[in-house]
């Protein structure tokens, strides 16, 4: 009997050996590596709720891994917003406020001269071993024909000046045009550079981080010709605060607007008809991407996020479009993140701010049992990991962020503020404007932001505190502060 048992056992042996001999394992599996990979998807100006138009995503991402009630970025603003994630810092500390290049404080001039390009999200990983690789939008300033390549990437593929046809992109330090053509479509173009990426990467059996970022649905928010028309006479929605009537109690740069006009309206329509149709493409490069991965094998080891930069107005509080406000539709955003240890359909309502992607991905970088060189590290970070969250062991965590702006002479520029947004049992948002006016608004019973209960209510001086504590704080103490230490 025991005889037999060995024979079983030693068939069996080669047959699986034979298997793999021959090739009838999975084509094109890419070898694992014990750091998992990341892709981090940057959507540009896309609302919460515009993900309601990418099918696919919800699919590849929401339903396999988990989703964020409360993601936010602190300063509604594109430059800023970046700053902050590649630098897990509020702006206060970045130095960036605006997208004003040729200002002091505005675009990448100002994130390179303030010495941001020496320590951030790129230099830490690719000095913890990842390949490294930028698809897309940098910064505002960062313009066409620049050959310049920032440090601690390993591939840079530099496009999206605004533009989906006849652009140019800094290609590994080469300029390249490209025309008008359906094949030349920025979108698709950056798809298919991330996914080159990726099995190159996979083949080499190196960690591997790529930040795509492309400009949908951003303005002129031109659709694909194939997704043209998909969307024909779709309207914007229609919420409480669209076009609101009474603005009485709201800042002055609200006060002043004028209620929109039938043809107002109109054209809010027919752009988010615009932008309902760019975001079909960038469904596709998600679902693109993520098919690569699994084609390549390592979509075991690998976390997907998806988010955006900022929202986008449309006809909120009487604006026709816009952003860098600290209401909801500018500051909430998607955040969708699928790897391993993910509760696939998942959904948290822990507080997520863009100062958490350095810290979550240096986090996933350096273990104990492969821990990053710090030494080069200049500076702790305003944010939190999110792993954690992602693995739902999360126990104590903020109930607090803290919401900024100081546009300068920024041409869409609101008065400089500072605010805090809260969640919980007590879901509150206070703003304090330069001009002196106040907002405060208790958001589980007033999610649309109609009622500001300033002066008539004044915030508890807990929250004035805490606010105060946020506008200045760094690093650790800004943890404190969110958490209400």
């Amino acid at each position: 009997m025991r005889k037999l048992v060995l024979l079983v056992a030693w068939v069996a042996l080669v047959v699986l050996l034979s298997l793999g001999i021959s090739g009838s394992m999975p084509r094109n599996t890419g070898m694992l590596t014990a750091k998992p990979n990341i892709v981090f998807i940057l959507a540009d100006n896309m609302r919460k709720d515009d993900l309601k138009y990418m099918p696919k995503t919800r699919t590849v991402l929401k339903t396999k891994g988990m989703s964020f009630s409360n993601a936010f970025v602190s300063n509604a603003l594109c430059c800023p917003s970046r700053a902050t994630i590649l630098r897990g810092q509020y702006a206060h500390n970045t130095g960036v406020w605006s997208n004003m290049a040729k200002t002091s404080e505005g675009g990448w001039k100002a994130y390179r001269n303030k010495g941001n390009e020496k320590d951030n999200l790129a230099t830490r990983l690719d000095a913890a071993g990842y390949r490294t690789g930028l698809f897309g939008k940098y910064f505002n300033g960062y313009n066409q024909g620049n050959t310049y390549i920032p440090p601690g990437w390993d591939r840079w593929f530099g496009a999206g000046a605004f533009r989906y046809f006849d652009y140019d992109a800094n290609d590994q330090g080469t300029i390249r045009h490209f025309g008008t053509s359906d094949s030349d479509y920025v979108t698709d173009v950056l798809g298919g550079k991330a996914k080159t990426f990726i099995s190159t990467s996979a083949a080499q059996g190196k960690p591997f981080f790529a930040y795509v970022a492309p400009i949908a649905p951003h303005e002129p928010a031109t659709p694909a010709p194939r997704d043209r028309h998909s969307y024909d006479g779709l309207k914007a929605s229609r919420p409480p605060s669209f076009n609101e009537k009474d603005v009485s109690d709201k800042p002055t740069w609200i006060r002043s607007r004028p209620r929109l006009t039938p043809d107002k309206s109109a054209k809010i329509d027919k752009r988010h008809e615009g932008r309902a149709e760019t975001l079909q493409s960038l469904d596709d490069m998600v679902a693109g991407i993520v098919r690569k991965l699994k084609d390549r094998g390592v979509m075991g080891n690998t976390y997907v996020f998806f988010t955006s930069d900022n929202g986008w107005a449309e006809g909120e509080h009487r604006r026709p479009g816009g952003k860098a406000n600290p209401y909801e539709e500018d500051v909430r955003m998607p955040l969708l993140v699928r790897g391993p240890g993910v509760a696939a359909g998942s959904n948290t309502y822990k507080l997520a701010l863009n100062t958490d992607y350095l810290p979550t991905f240096a986090d996933l970088a350096c273990t104990s049992s492969s821990p990053c060189d710090t030494q080069n590290w200049r500076y702790v970070p305003d944010g939190r990991s999110l792993l954690p969250v992602l693995k739902g062991n999360a126990t104590a965590w903020r109930s607090a962020v803290l919401l900024e702006g100081h546009q300068g002479s920024w041409k869409h520029a609101v008065p400089a503020y500072a605010g805090i947004r809260t969640v919980g049992a007590h879901e509150r948002k206070y703003l304090e404007h330069e001009t002196g006016e106040r907002e405060l608004y208790y958001l589980g019973s007033d999610p649309h932001e109609l009622k500001n209960r300033y002066p008539a209510t004044t915030p508890s001086a807990g929250l004035v505190s805490r606010l105060q504590a946020l506008k200045d704080c760094e690093g650790e103490g800004c943890q404190a502060a969110e958490d209400g230490q």
